[in-house]
């Protein structure tokens, strides 16, 4: 039986969630549906779940949405993981931490060059270039880290449009699938496995 772990991207991304529905409480909608229609399961860690109730309003749909998504953190405090994607974590956070204060030299070398009714501009920019220098392409939050672990523990394919989450998973030897084909996927386990 094939199980999904879930990211909240998923029905957050408007690239990912339009294969569903014209906005994400539709989309929800027709994910429910069609993932009630498989014999797959699928999965949700707690505070993923909580993170998207506060973005997404889910009244009406929580229920639904709970019986076919169920909602569990990984085991932490016994679960395993390879030593040698620690020292690449590390090895890449330091890389990132040092990026980053390349990047804040660079800008902050910018502002001393510019009038000070500039700064303002300048100060937004520096944001942007420092958060997509540190953050993309890493696991970024406890959430991306609750993502993986339980789609680790649960030999699960890993469903994100994260890119972070994506490259940390394969690292590791997780099942990856292209969120922008999940709906054509649930579509074939419905055509080719349809539940009982």
């Amino acid at each position: 039986m094939d199980r999904f772990v879930l990211d909240t991207s998923v029905f957050t991304n408007p690239d990912v969630y339009m294969q569903f529905g014209d906005d994400s409480q539709q989309a929800v909608a027709a994910f429910v549906d069609l993932a009630l229609r498989t014999q797959a399961q699928f999965y949700m860690p707690t505070a993923v779940y909580e993170e998207l109730r506060k973005m997404k309003d889910l009244s009406g749909l929580a229920a639904h949405f709970e019986l076919a998504v169920r909602i569990r953190s990984p085991r932490r405090f016994s679960l395993m993981i390879p030593s040698s994607f620690l020292y690449e974590f590390i090895e890449e956070v330091r890389y990132r931490i040092d990026r980053g204060l390349r990047i804040a030299e660079e800008w902050t070398k910018r502002a001393g060059a510019r009038e000070a009714q500039d700064v303002g501009q300048l100060i937004s920019k520096l944001r942007e270039r420092y958060r997509e220098g540190m953050r993309r392409g890493i696991i970024d939050s406890k959430e991306d880290v609750d993502v993986l672990l339980l789609a680790y523990e649960l030999d699960a394919i890993l469903v994100s449009a994260d890119e972070g989450l994506r490259k940390w998973a394969d690292k590791v030897g997780i099942d990856i699938i292209d969120p922008k084909n999940l709906r054509q996927i649930l579509e074939g386990l419905v055509k080719y496995h349809p539940a009982s």
